[in-house]
């Protein structure tokens, strides 16, 4: 049962018969039968509601969804008793799923069914579950009715949402013009033989391939491109450093969108992407796909994946990597570049993957210094600036200790921050691919 705001004026509505009646009768007599009259009224009320344990719930959930993109999904209450149900229906999902705060109106017949879309906003990854849907079925007086908690479970899989797809294409147009498959590239570079054409005026003469030049009867020249089918390895660190707060989002958001947008592209490169995310255990692992399938497998495998508030545990994680089945022509490792201290057991199994392996470490940061040094030459800085200014410098300054020490190692290092990253660590890979070093 529960009672409306009705109840409340229909018991402050007991002044009147108060004043009309108080100086014949005693007050609180008439004032005690006015609200024994309210609730008798709230009661019958309640028992002539139509029970809402008569509907029955079925749901229509896609199965996935992108985080901050609005999905649409569907209730259908079917009334399986004779009577009328009229009232309001709140679907039960969890607050970061961005279900509508105000309950629905319905309004059902006996026998028949209504169809209610509850739109979703979802603000969280992973998996997001609405267990019931809640019921009011309103009395005739609208002063109360009946409440009843209909369990019909509903999930809904919310995955990364891949906000770097943007730079997706310049990328890929760049990547064409490596292969020599544009009319702006008249030559492929790399290191990987690709076919003969005849020679053009121009070309260089140390591609002319002589024993098909006799053959022909005309100057052939091998045409090149970037080699194809390396294996790149990208490693997730989802240890505490994962979940500091970068931007509008965590550091392994950010370590997220960089993996897809890589993996996108060395997968239209023709190379083989492998991905782990690891702290002390395992939480995530792909490998062994490729094509148009690895984008989805990536997102869903990264999912449900959150950062451990644990310290990562490298040495095993190098471990893993050498136990894959592969050689891998890059490793990319992502994860946070900004103490010294902390970055000890990184370092130390660093010269593990760069002595079979390209290696290049990725951090995404926070570090935005252009405000404290305005405030510095304008004069406006005071003690709690001061103290930030100094925190920042000291912060840089650590970061930059350990890019050295990555360097030293014989790894690239690149920091930038959470929308710079993705493309900062595509180019590189691009560059790799130009210089045939991949």
């Amino acid at each position: 049962m529960y009672i409306t705001g009705r109840l409340a004026l229909l018991v402050a509505a007991g002044i009147v018969p108060v004043v009309l009646f108080g100086a014949a009768l005693d007050p609180w007599i008439v004032a005690g039968g006015w609200i024994l009259l309210s609730a008798a009224v709230a009661v019958a009320d309640a028992l002539l509601a139509a029970s809402p344990r008569a509907l029955r719930v079925a749901r229509e959930i896609p199965a996935r969804a992108r985080r901050d993109e609005a999905v649409r999904t569907e209730v259908i209450l079917r009334n399986t008793g004779t009577r009328r149900i009229h009232g309001r229906m709140r679907d039960a999902w969890q607050p970061t799923a961005g279900a509508p705060l105000g309950r629905i109106r319905i309004d059902i017949p006996g026998g028949e069914s209504r169809r209610i879309t509850v739109p979703l906003h979802p603000r969280r990854r992973g998996q997001l579950v609405s267990e019931f849907v809640v019921v009011r079925s309103g009395g005739p007086f609208g002063v109360a009715g009946r409440q009843a908690s209909i369990g019909a479970r509903g999930a809904l899989r919310v995955l990364p949402p891949f906000r770097s797809r943007r730079h997706l294409p310049s990328r890929l147009a760049r990547l064409r013009e490596l292969d020599g498959s544009t009319s702006v590239q008249l030559r492929g570079r790399g290191t990987e033989f690709d076919s003969l054409r005849e020679y053009v005026r121009g070309d260089d003469v140390r591609s002319i391939d002589w024993r098909a030049t006799a053959r022909a009867g005309t100057t052939m020249l091998r045409t090149w491109r970037p080699e194809r089918d390396r294996h790149i390895v990208i490693v997730i660190d989802t240890g505490r450093t994962s979940a500091t707060r970068v931007g509008d989002g965590v550091r392994l958001d950010a370590a997220m969108e960089a993996t897809l947008l890589l993996s996108a592209l060395a997968a239209r490169a023709g190379d083989h992407v492998h991905l782990v995310m690891m702290d002390r255990v395992t939480r995530a692992r792909v490998s062994g796909v490729d094509g148009n399938a690895l984008v989805p497998a990536l997102v869903d495998a990264m999912a449900a994946v959150d950062p451990q508030l644990i310290d990562t545990d490298w040495s095993s994680v190098a471990a893993l990597v050498r136990r894959l089945p592969v050689r891998p022509a890059l490793v990319v490792l992502l994860t946070a570049q900004d103490d010294p201290a902390a970055s000890r057991a990184f370092l130390a199994a660093l010269p593990s993957w760069t002595a079979r392996s390209r290696v290049l470490v990725g951090a995404a940061t926070d570090h935005d210094t252009s405000a404290g040094a305005a405030d510095a030459a304008e004069g406006l800085i005071d003690a709690e600036s001061a103290y930030l200014e100094a925190a920042r410098a000291r912060a840089g300054s650590d970061a930059a200790r350990v890019a050295d020490a990555v360097a030293r190692a014989g790894a690239v290092s690149l920091a930038a921050d959470a929308e710079s990253l993705p493309p900062l660590i595509a180019d590189h890979y691009l560059a790799l691919k130009l210089r045939g070093l991949l």
